[in-house]
């Protein structure tokens, strides 16, 4: 891309349980999109979490402020022509719903992508140590196993990650954003 001031920014939003593949995905994703000439910024979800929503828990409330200040970061991001890639459990369909309306309301590409892998999956890979601590009894309100996730119903891709590499999965996402005129 040699102009950037025309390129075409997006959110691309990668949902899921906790280890379904998300940042794994979204890095490749982001590393193939910088690459090709693109801007690009990756906005993982644990850091946004432990940067701009410190102090926030795990409550509803608490899950649905975070997903909405990360979705206002990839819009605004999104708005000025940065294709944002977002790797975030996001578990609450009235949030991300939030999150695409604010994207529709300033004309802005919301991508929604279900990295669909199954919680026995996840919890096989336990990529933080998550599963485990929820099974020994010291964290509660795991998200897919004490604590619900709310698969998105139409969402523009669905990924079943653990049936095909992260670099396919990337590729995919990457094919549906090429498809939709984005890149």
């Amino acid at each position: 891309m040699t102009n950037t001031a025309r390129a075409q920014g997006a959110t691309v939003w990668l949902t899921g349980l906790p280890s379904a593949g998300k940042t794994t995905i979204a890095g490749i994703l982001g590393n193939r999109l910088k690459a090709e000439g693109h801007r690009v910024e990756v906005l993982d979800g644990d850091e946004v979490r432990r940067f701009l929503s410190a102090g926030l828990g795990f409550s509803r409330e608490d899950r649905n402020t975070n997903v909405q200040r990360i979705g206002l970061v990839a819009e605004v991001l999104a708005r000025n022509g940065v294709l944002a890639v977002v790797p975030v459990i996001a578990p609450y369909a009235d949030s991300r719903e939030a999150v695409r309306k604010r994207h529709e309301a300033s004309g802005t590409p919301y991508v929604e992508v279900h990295v669909a892998t199954p919680v026995e999956v996840c919890s096989e890979r336990d990529v933080k140590g998550l599963y485990a601590q929820q099974a020994a009894g010291r964290i509660s309100g795991l998200t897919g196993v004490d604590d619900p996730y709310e698969p998105p119903v139409d969402p523009a891709l669905t990924l079943e990650a653990h049936l095909q590499t992260a670099e396919e999965s990337a590729a995919s996402v990457h094919a549906v954003l090429a498809a939709r005129g984005i890149l």
